[in-house]
Parts: structure tokens; C-alpha cells; sequence
């Protein structure tokens, strides 16, 4: 009887496994069923903002939804990212990360909230590019070694905008000093957008910033490029150096744009967000838009991101300890 009773169970269950694999298929069938909110950790106007809002429209469209822009600025895109930490691992929340917020900030800031690494899972790497150093139109520095000339007469004096502490535009700055034994004072704001603003309004001497944000304002006349932090000169500002050239040799620094989900985000929804968003990079408009900007697109895959995000961590720590930056 026992026998008879526990063979009854097992056919009964073995007739509802269709039944509960068709569930399981419906429940992530119906993901997203409500608008996903993507968290900018900087104001609007910089590079992350930029590049979610055009990431974003299309993303929202293939999956059927909307993408809310949510800009959460603040030390570095520290505030934004701790913010997405904490979010429900649910595929309702995605965060702009950058080299500041996902490589550079843990080891400057003692009391971070979150694990740049523990806390998150990657999803795509958007793409990487170099900063370049602007000046005012009318200043008076029209190449690095006038302004590494300045700031040896007069330490301390020449000012230089960020997007806040910790960001490449800070690190750049430290690493620039660092190497040409120079020493600037560094003015972080909340963002690239407010920042710029001063670098034309002649509040700061100059500031580096990535591409995307500064090109307008170079092809506009507002600003001047003076150099560019990658190993080689751009195809896009053919005619600015770069600071190895202009006399700092084996300096270069790269930026990067990436996305990121809350830790513990079921994964058929990483692989989904994944293969959208690499669908919309590999749009030729959308490739000739990055590459405009000065951005060289990404192929790698969330565990290659992973990877590589790993070595920037250490890369990094290894230039703040060694230039002796600390922030609390």
C-alpha cells in the first residue's frame, strides 16, 4: 500500500513538472512588466547621462517598456551607485558605472557603501575613451608646457575642474602632477556639466573631461584643446597632442562607460539586458555616434567586464597609494 502510494505521488508530480516549467517560462516570459529605472550617478550633461539617455530610448522600445533617467550625483558617482546597491535585485534597476564609481572611488574614499565588485554584476562595457585638457578660448595657455610652466613658477595656483572627486578627470589631474612633479588645485564639482561651465566662464583654469562632453564645446569655439590623455593623437582632434608628446613621456589614461545591476539579479535577465544593449552598440548609427564622441566601442562579454573591471581596481589602487591621494 505504502509502494502503490509513493508510486501514485511520483506520477502525479511528473504531471505537473510541464505544467510548472510553463510557470517558471511565464514568470520571466513576463519581465519587464513595469518601467525599469536606470540610475545616472552624476548630473545631466556628463558623459554617463549622455550615453544613458541614448542607450536608454532604444532599450525601451526592444523591451517593451520605458527607461526612467534617474540622475543621483555626488562624490564621485559614489551616491548614485551606493543608491543602486541597495535596490531590489529584481531586472528594475540599472546604474550608469564608470572608471570613478566602479574602478577608482573604493580606494579612495575609506567608508564607501558598497563593493564595486560584491555589489553589482556587470552587464556590457559600454566603451572607453580618453580625457582631453581644455582651456578657455581666450587663455592664455594654448599648450600643456605653457601650463606645467606656470604651475612650477607658482604651485598650488593653477585651478583645474571636475566632475568630482575621484572621477577620471580628478585622477588625471593627480597622475598629470604626480609624473610632472607639478602640484594643481583641484576644484570638483557634481558633475561635467556645471564643471565646463566654469572652465568657459573663466572660474577655472582648465579641466580635463572626456570627449563626449568636451567635443561640442571645442567644435563650438567655447573652449580649447590643449592635449589628449591617450597613447596616440585622435582621430577626431588630429591636431592636439598628446601629454606624452607634449612632455610627460608614458602617460596615458583611458575613461570608461559601463552597466551595471544590483548583485543577485536573476541571470536570463542579465543575458537579456545584455544581448539589447549590444544589439543597439553594434547599430552603425549609433557606432558612428560613440566613435564621434570620441568613445571606441566594446565587444566583451558580463564576464569579461568582470575581468576587466577586477584589474582596473588594482590598477588604480596601486596609482592612489603611490601619489598618496586620500579623501574622506
Amino acid at each position: 500500500m505504502k509502494r502503490r502510494s509513493l508510486i501514485q505521488t511520483a506520477l502525479a508530480t511528473a504531471a505537473l513538472l510541464p505544467l510548472f516549467g510553463s510557470a517558471v517560462g511565464w514568470a520571466q516570459d513576463k519581465w519587464p512588466s513595469k518601467p525599469i529605472s536606470y540610475i545616472v550617478p552624476f548630473p545631466a550633461g556628463g558623459t554617463t547621462d549622455i550615453l544613458g539617455r541614448l542607450i536608454g530610448q532604444k532599450l525601451g522600445a526592444a523591451l517593451g517598456t520605458t527607461i526612467v533617467i534617474e540622475n543621483k550625483g555626488g562624490a564621485g558617482g559614489s551616491v548614485g551607485s551606493e543608491i543602486a546597491a541597495r535596490a531590489p535585485a529584481d531586472g528594475y534597476t540599472m546604474l550608469g558605472g564608470t572608471i570613478s564609481s566602479h574602478a577608482i572611488n573604493v580606494s579612495l574614499y575609506p567608508k564607501l557603501g558598497y563593493d564595486p565588485i560584491k555589489s553589482f554584476s556587470p552587464v556590457v562595457l559600454i566603451g572607453s575613451n580618453p580625457v582631453v585638457l581644455i582651456v578657455k578660448a581666450d587663455s592664455p595657455y594654448k599648450t600643456l608646457q605653457d601650463v606645467l610652466a606656470a604651475a612650477k613658477a607658482k604651485p598650488k595656483t593653477i585651478s583645474s575642474a571636475s566632475a568630482g572627486n575621484g572621477t577620471s578627470q580628478h585622477m588625471t589631474l593627480e597622475l598629470l602632477g604626480f609624473k610632472s612633479g607639478t602640484q594643481f588645485v583641484h576644484v570638483p564639482y557634481k558633475g561635467s556639466g556645471p564643471a565646463i561651465q566654469d572652465v568657459i566662464g573663466g572660474q577655472v583654469d582648465m579641466m580635463f573631461d572626456t570627449t563626449v562632453v568636451a567635443g561640442p564645446h571645442i567644435q563650438s569655439g567655447k573652449v580649447r584643446a590643449i592635449a589628449v590623455s591617450s597613447a596616440k593623437r585622435l582621430e577626431s582632434l588630429p591636431n592636439v597632442p598628446t601629454i606624452a608628446e607634449s612632455g610627460v613621456p608614458g602617460f596615458e589614461v583611458v575613461s570608461w562607460q559601463g552597466i551595471f545591476v544590483p548583485a543577485g539579479t536573476p541571470k536570463p535577465i542579465i543575458e537579456r539586458l545584455h544581448a539589447e544593449i549590444m544589439k543597439i552598440l553594434q547599430i552603425p548609427e549609433m557606432q558612428d555616434r560613440l566613435k564621434s564622441l570620441g568613445m571606441q566601442p566594446s565587444s566583451m562579454t558580463p564576464d569579461q567586464v568582470a575581468a576587466f573591471q577586477k584589474a582596473e581596481v588594482e590598477k588604480w589602487a596601486q596609482v592612489i597609494k603611490a601619489a598618496g591621494i586620500k579623501l574622506e
